[in-house]
């Protein structure tokens, strides 16, 4: 599966006409199009054809294009999967999942709509939100269920109410469920995206937050506001130092390649798998933050 960074996943209620056409203008590595919590149920049909019509007609650029379906035991989650199976969704993301019983009920619905509608199998991607204790405990389980699955994410409002809880501003509460999360994805070899910040009064916790998040390994972050996006990838944009030892790597790797050796050498010292994979990703998150020229060269801001 092809390996792209996510560091913002933006919600776009699936009922706004206006947020769901100008998406693509803020420039979030996902856009993740809501028929879930953000739409009411009289609403429901309105906004899964709204966004099926901007999915055959916008131009999102290059955001990976997600949509939250309702749940599988609602009577919308069917007509969900396969209007957006059909409007060519990359990625369908389910909501409240707890085992891994419930992603392969989703695939097998995804499977359906593709070859109702010719899709090539195997096209259509999943994740999972995990919203609650049972969810979080079985998330290597769900992390594991189908090659089809990108990503883990967390929900922390529904999880701290099944937890009797609520969200405190250290992050204490979510701690547990964050590192296994985080630990169920990486076994997996699949993203983990934190939980969204929903006080946009609170800059600063947000940025503390995304912080914490980016330290633990994060790949990135669910957001509710555009205004966020650069928020997060400021602090997911790589040290100067960094970008120089990655460019560093890269050179001994295309050194070796050109002496045929399956070697990889750096200032006397081999360069090991894990080496060579940080500093890959180093070199994509600073293409992406423009830290980078043409000629591969660090540039100076």
């Amino acid at each position: 599966m092809e390996e792209r960074l996510r560091r913002t996943m933006m919600f776009v209620p699936g009922n706004n006409a206006g947020m769901v056409k100008d998406a693509g203008i803020y420039g979030a590595d996902s856009i993740m199009f809501d028929l879930e919590d953000s739409v009411s149920m009289a609403e429901k049909d309105a906004a899964r054809m709204l966004v099926y019509q901007a999915l055959q007609t916008q131009d999102y650029g290059d955001s990976e294009l997600v949509v939250r379906v309702n749940g599988i035991d609602t009577p919308f989650f069917k007509n969900d999967v396969f209007a957006m199976v059909k409007a060519g969704i990359q990625v369908v993301r389910l909501p409240k999942v707890e085992s891994a019983q419930m992603m392969l009920d989703l695939v097998k619905v995804v499977e359906e709509a593709e070859n109702k509608f010719g899709i090539k199998p195997g096209t259509t991607h999943v994740m999972a939100a995990i919203e609650s204790a049972k969810g979080v405990l079985n998330a290597p389980e769900i992390a594991a269920s189908t090659d089809r699955m990108i990503g883990l994410a967390l929900s922390a409002e529904d999880y701290t109410t099944d937890m009797k809880t609520h969200r405190y501003p250290d992050g204490a509460e979510l701690e547990f469920a964050r590192n296994m999360i985080l630990h169920a994805a990486r076994a997996a070899g699949i993203a983990a995206f934190d939980t969204v910040f929903t006080n946009m009064n609170d800059v600063e916790g947000f940025k503390r937050e995304t912080e914490h998040i980016h330290e633990l390994g994060f790949d990135g972050k669910s957001l509710v506001n555009p205004r966020q996006i650069d928020w997060v990838n400021k602090i997911y944009e790589p040290t100067k130092k960094e970008i120089e030892n990655a460019l560093d790597v890269e050179a001994a790797i295309e050194e070796a390649h050109q002496k045929g050796s399956g070697v990889i050498s750096m200032n006397g010292q081999m360069v090991d798998r894990p080496v060579v994979l940080r500093a890959q990703r180093v070199i994509r998150l600073a293409k992406a933050s423009n830290l980078i020229n043409e000629e591969g060269e660090y540039i100076e801001k």
